[in-house]
């Protein structure tokens, strides 16, 4: 994508409004109500304290959510954003406030999520001098956001704000943040209304599409003998799931799934073949190395998905669609590149594919499925004695609420067994922290998800040591209410990384014990009811009961202290080279 430059737009009048006296700040709130921005996460400050006094006049028409802590807003945002598919919006102040947004924003940058943080800052005429407060934030961010600017004057407000909500939405979404400075907010001048922005020069956020491209790959589709699809979140963030669905099923294409792809395709349809990657399924990572058309849809071959690149797919030929050009060739040379959006390459592409059937190739993912299935997936879903494990746990939820809520996991162990096992029967029903691996990242999401779906049931899947990270959002819940179902799923480890201490350090377990709270003691503190499970005959019954209580609900679950995540695709080695146990490591 083009370098795009921190210079004002050219303010673009509004021909049809009256011209008046406005303070920056005024100017700001007005912009967020003419994006149709319902709801803001943030914290107040100083420097951002004439925005704040003007969002007083506007509560009636927006809500603005008190975090803890402004990662816990940036957060939320994210999990608005990833539930509604529209623009989270963030306000932080100066300095501490500014620098807290970080982790965030490289967290919705690596995994395009769209957000826009306003950030106040100290007087124009301080800036540079170590004020109380002052941090060089455009400096700061550059490197995480798709897009920052410092405005001075309030006459750049409109303009700017327009341009931050266009980029942060458009082409391949990201964060963009906007810092304001004292005089900027509270300056009056001639205001003569918000314009949404349309175009930017120098930024093309779709790529053009080339016929020729989508000629060439149809080909290679139609002569395969053993094509195989994958899929990121590309799909979902184009809103391509019925023209992917179609695209597949015409073709008779198997597919499988990256994290952030989870839920494109409803997790029990026919062609789905399961996830991709270090813990994904047998099957897929196998017989990546025995396709020999691989198409890659929306999605940027992560390490995580390809193992040893030397290794990875060396004998099919690739086809990438990606409306971002700066990902293809990057990881895996391709050799058909399809740029574009791929809500209209799916379908030019679907329309020049022949209706075939590969039931052999279909009956090898079947084979590989099987095998899982009675080495891991039983033992983990199904255990015969034993304390529960992470797997049960989501076998139930998946019968309680069959497949239609919203779950939004941590990072660690409970992440991979959740992204694993869950069902999923419609799009933006996944929300995790992908390319960055946050942790701490689940409950404040899980609280945005609330506010971008209300209609939906939302369940945070948190790790005992993730949870302890931004546990101080309970206040977030306890003020406004926000209807989270907080499944803690303790093994008493930072256990993702205790797995890999074990098999590659023979368990030289360093600093990995974590003590935790009594997490019910402490949700009661905050007004949240819940309860602690440690037997298997309570946990249909708990679950239950969280999913039933009007409200949000904190359910802990005592699950087996060391227990790995399996399949494995060991660092350093190709995604053929996938084991079932830790004895195929040694």
């Amino acid at each position: 994508m083009e370098t795009l430059q921190a210079i004002p737009a050219p303010a673009v009048q509004n021909k049809t409004a009256a011209i008046t006296s406005q303070s920056g700040s005024y100017a700001v709130m007005d912009a967020l109500v003419q994006e149709n921005v319902k709801t803001i996460f943030g914290y107040p400050g100083g420097a951002i304290m004439p925005i704040y006094d003007a969002l007083y006049d506007f509560k009636e028409q927006v809500k603005h959510i008190l975090v803890r802590h402004e990662q816990g807003a940036i957060h939320a945002a994210q999990g608005f954003a990833r539930a509604s598919g529209e623009v989270g919006v963030v306000f932080a102040t100066s300095g501490p406030g500014a620098t807290n947004l970080v982790t965030g924003l490289a967290d919705a940058m690596i995994d395009s999520t769209p957000i826009v943080c306003i950030t106040g800052q100290v007087f124009a005429h301080l800036l540079g001098t170590d004020a109380f407060q002052e941090i060089d934030v455009i400096n700061i961010t550059t490197p995480v956001t798709k897009w920052n600017f410092q405005v001075t004057d309030a006459n750049e407000i409109p303009a700017i704000l327009a341009k931050a909500f266009y980029i942060a939405r458009s082409g391949r979404p990201g964060p963009v943040l906007i810092d304001i400075t004292k005089n900027a907010q509270l300056q009056l001048f001639d205001y003569a209304g918000y314009e949404p922005c349309n175009h930017v020069r120098s930024y093309r956020p779709k790529p053009i599409i080339r016929k020729s491209y989508v000629e060439q790959a149809a080909k290679l589709i139609n002569e395969a003998e053993r094509p195989f699809v994958i899929f990121g979140q590309g799909v979902i963030l184009g809103r391509a799931e019925a023209e992917f669905k179609a695209f597949i099923e015409k073709a008779g294409l198997p597919a499988a799934w990256t994290l952030l792809g989870l839920g494109a395709l409803p997790s029990d349809h026919p062609q789905n073949t399961g996830m991709l990657g270090m813990h994904g399924n047998y099957g897929p990572n196998v017989l990546t190395n025995e396709c020999d058309v691989l198409i890659a849809v929306g999605m940027r071959f992560d390490d995580r998905v390809t193992g040893r690149l030397d290794k990875y797919a060396r004998q099919a030929k690739v086809i990438h669609l990606d409306i971002d050009p700066s990902e293809i060739d990057k990881n895996v040379k391709a050799t058909v590149p399809v740029w574009g959006d791929c809500k209209e390459t799916l379908p030019m592409l679907t329309e020049l594919l022949q209706e075939k059937l590969y039931p052999k190739w279909f009956q090898r993912f079947w084979d590989h499925q099987e095998k899982e299935k009675n080495t891991i997936i039983d033992q983990e879903m199904h255990p015969a004695s034993g304390t529960i494990t992470m797997g049960e746990v989501i076998g139930v939820l998946n019968e309680l609420t069959n497949g239609d809520a919203i779950i939004v996991t941590d990072v660690g162990q409970h992440q991979m067994v959740t992204c694993r096992y869950a069902k999923f029967n419609e799009s933006k029903s996944h929300i995790t922290s992908g390319g960055l691996g946050t942790m701490g990242f689940a409950l404040p999401a899980a609280i945005g998800a609330c506010y971008g779906a209300p209609q939906r049931t939302v369940v945070a899947v948190i790790g005992d040591g993730g949870f302890q990270m931004t546990l101080q959002e309970l206040g977030t819940i306890m003020q406004f209410g926000a209807k989270v179902k907080i499944i803690i799923l303790n093994n008493q480890f930072l256990g993702m990384v205790r797995q890999w201490q074990q098999l590659f350090n023979d368990k030289r377990y360093s600093f990995v014990d974590i003590t935790s709270p009594d997490f019910v003691k402490v949700a009661a503190g905050f007004g949240i009811n819940g309860q602690k499970v440690s037997e298997r005959e309570d946990l249909k019954t708990a679950l239950k009961a969280m999913l039933a209580e009007d409200g949000s609900y904190l359910l802990e679950v005592m699950v087996t202290k060391e227990n790995n995540v399996f399949p494995m695709v060991p660092q350093g080695r190709g995604v053929g080279e996938i084991v079932l146990s830790a004895a195929e490591i040694k």
